[in-house]
């Protein structure tokens, strides 16, 4: 499989990484999910990327589930030095366990690792921004995990372009470990955002993105055909907000290159996103082998300028770039 420098990193990722935030979710099997793991690896998908608070909105959950069921994997597998890891730190996992001050990263650092049983991560991110801490205080959190050896890159996710900018500069004046990706929500209909605010200073400054929904909760499978559709999956509440006129237009052109290419609309929707200029690799889940399967063809997809050209249309926006 192909891969990528991950921003200014030493980090090579493969094209495509596996979300696994569906584990202790919408997978709680741990045979399955190991089978999927290892069809990853055996694909070449080498990035993995899970988060400590995955997924304490499932009722019981308290958070982990997915980094200790990766450690299992890794623990029985014994394949650690295979996998490009990625787990992220910030969002709530419980009173007082939130933000970004270097007590509680230091904490949380700590506790990932033991889910995952292994003794380094290697991109380590701040999973939502902390406007209550200065960048000055995590940086140097992540800079201390870094000369200790528990972390090897450290990037970002749903940061503002103002402040992602904040913490480059200050990366760069105190000589510091930079963030070398950022993890936006970004697929063919959340464009805006990510296109005009964040993308150019990704450019400018050799971010990596992995951005996440990169299917867009499921709907750019072409499942969602009708608000009806949205029991089927229990992340249906989420494609509300896509079921609309522009919505099933891009649904629409996805199927129409998925034929055209003897493809499927998630392979394209994956490879419209490959094809982007600041897209190191897009992240993408699945529940089932078949999905997976879906996610893998997606990498050996090279739409060409025609299907570029209809997809870019179907989802076009005011101020679009051309």
């Amino acid at each position: 499989m192909r891969q990528k420098k991950l921003g200014n990193s030493e980090l090579n990722v493969s094209v495509l990484c596996f979300g696994a935030n569906v584990f202790g979710w919408t997978v709680t099997d741990e045979k399955l999910s190991f089978k999927l793991l290892d069809r990853c690896l055996e694909a070449g998908l080498n990035f993995i990327d899970t988060a400590d608070m995955y997924s304490t909105w499932v009722p019981g959950n308290q958070g982990g589930e997915s980094e200790t069921l990766i450690g299992k994997w890794f623990k029985d597998r014994k394949n650690r030095d295979q996998v490009i890891l990625a787990t992220k730190v910030g969002m709530e996992m419980g009173p007082g366990k939130s933000g970004l001050r270097k007590s509680y990263i230091t904490k949380a650092i700590d506790a990932s690792l033991l889910r995952l049983k292994t003794d380094y991560v290697d991109l380590y991110q701040s999973h939502k921004d902390d406007e209550t801490t200065s960048v000055e205080e995590t940086l140097t959190a992540y800079a201390d995990l870094v000369k200790q050896g528990k972390v090897r890159v450290i990037g970002a996710s749903n940061y503002t372009p103002e402040r992602l900018n904040e913490s480059l500069k200050f990366s760069a004046e105190m000589k510091l470990p930079r963030y070398e990706s950022l993890q936006p929500l970004y697929n063919l209909l959340e464009r805006e955002e990510f296109e005009t605010k964040l993308a150019p200073l990704c450019a400018k400054e050799n971010i990596g993105v992995i951005g996440y929904f990169s299917l867009a909760s499921g709907f750019l499978s072409g499942k969602y055909k009708k608000k009806e559709d949205m029991a089927q999956s229990d992340r249906g509440s989420r494609v509300e907000k896509y079921i609309n006129d522009r919505g099933f237009r891009v649904v629409a052109a996805l199927e129409k290159v998925a034929k055209a290419t003897d493809s499927t609309p998630s392979a394209v929707a994956l490879a419209w996103l490959m094809a982007q200029p600041t897209v190191t690799a897009p992240i993408a889940s699945a529940t089932n082998e078949k999905q997976l399967e879906e996610l893998i063809a997606s990498t050996k997809l090279d739409l060409d300028k025609t299907a570029l050209a209809i997809l870019n249309e179907a989802s076009d926006y005011a101020g679009a770039p051309a």
